[in-house]
């Protein structure tokens, strides 16, 4: 294949990625606890010998994270929790500990802080945190330091990772980490509040229609590269 034809097709791809990470993220524009994705392109050059240039190609080779603050938005329920700063709540899962943002919890029937779909909330220690039943008052202090009627009985863990580029998705607004999470102490914890999508919905429109533009340039260098290659043939058949 022409090398001019096999470069273009490397970034057309890359480009079609990057579309799939915005449209992601357009679509958990209100997802709370939300982090927005970016791809991230690769130059690969090789020399192709002393009379000719050298090749490169671009490539996405992978996916980062952004952490930036999302808003807080004030939902006054004891079991909603947002993190301001860095790091990640801690759950339990069947495919081990995993991360999240989404501080929506809620007490489960067997007296543990739970995610919306059952999975426990871990304290600092790795441990489920115990919600004692019967419990009248459910405060949170802003060190994740959680009182039942008054009386301390868990911390909340806050855990991140040493490099964002760590963070693998694990779908459901949840990560897993690419070795063991760290735990991260100058976290503070809202109660009440639930932390909104980091998303700009206008910032990511405006990124997607670039990202078009880009797209259609290079389709339109291959269907002109595509023609000139034909008429070559057609000439050399005659």
């Amino acid at each position: 294949m022409d090398n001019a034809i096999y470069a273009s097709l490397t970034r057309q791809a890359g480009l079609m990625s990057e579309m799939r990470a915005i449209a992601n993220n357009i679509a958990n524009a209100s997802t709370t606890g939300f982090r927005k994705e970016g791809v991230v392109f690769a130059e690969h050059v090789k020399a192709l010998g002393t009379a000719e240039p050298s090749l490169s190609m671009a490539s996405a080779s992978g996916r980062l994270v952004s952490l930036d603050q999302g808003g807080l938005s004030r939902t006054g329920g004891s079991f909603d929790l947002a993190i301001e700063g860095d790091g990640f709540f801690m759950i339990q899962t069947p495919s081990g500990p995993q991360l999240t943002r989404a501080g929506n919890f809620t007490p489960s029937a067997e007296g543990e802080l739970v995610t919306a779909d059952g999975h426990a909330v871990l304290d600092t220690g790795g441990s489920p945190i115990p919600v004692p039943p019967g419990t009248r008052a459910f405060a949170v202090a802003q060190d994740g330091t959680l009182s039942a009627d008054g009386v301390p009985v868990s911390r909340i863990g806050v855990f991140g990772a040493a490099d964002p580029s760590q963070l693998i998705h694990a779908g459901n607004n949840r990560f897993s980490v690419n070795g063991t999470p760290e735990p991260v102490e100058d976290a503070r914890i809202f109660q009440g509040f639930l932390e909104e999508s980091n998303v700009s919905p206008i910032t990511e429109i405006a990124r997607m229609i670039e990202v078009q533009r880009a797209y259609e340039m290079g389709q339109s260098f291959l269907d002109k590269e595509d023609g000139r290659i034909r008429a070559v043939l057609q000439s050399m058949g005659r």
